[in-house]
């Protein structure tokens, strides 16, 4: 699957999963601290939809922002 919206673009971004130790200072401790960080993806919401691109009907992924927006027409 193409995880790219067709009309605006977004893709995944890349990130990281941190793991914490210890207890905040707020609430009496030393302080936390980060022990390790993996590596993840933040994938978008995409939704498969039939459009009308170019004047004719296709079936593509596009994200829920532009669902909302109404950017497209829909195909019927």
């Amino acid at each position: 699957m193409l995880r790219k919206c067709a009309l605006c673009g977004k893709g995944p971004l890349t990130g990281k999963s941190v793991v914490r130790k210890g207890m905040a200072k707020k609430k009496g401790g030393t302080g936390s601290k980060i022990v390790r960080a993996t590596k993840r993806q933040f994938l978008p919401n995409l939704q498969k939809m039939r459009i009308l691109v170019n004047k004719h009907p296709k079936q593509v992924y596009v994200c829920t922002k532009c669902i909302k927006k109404g950017d497209f027409v829909k195909a019927r």
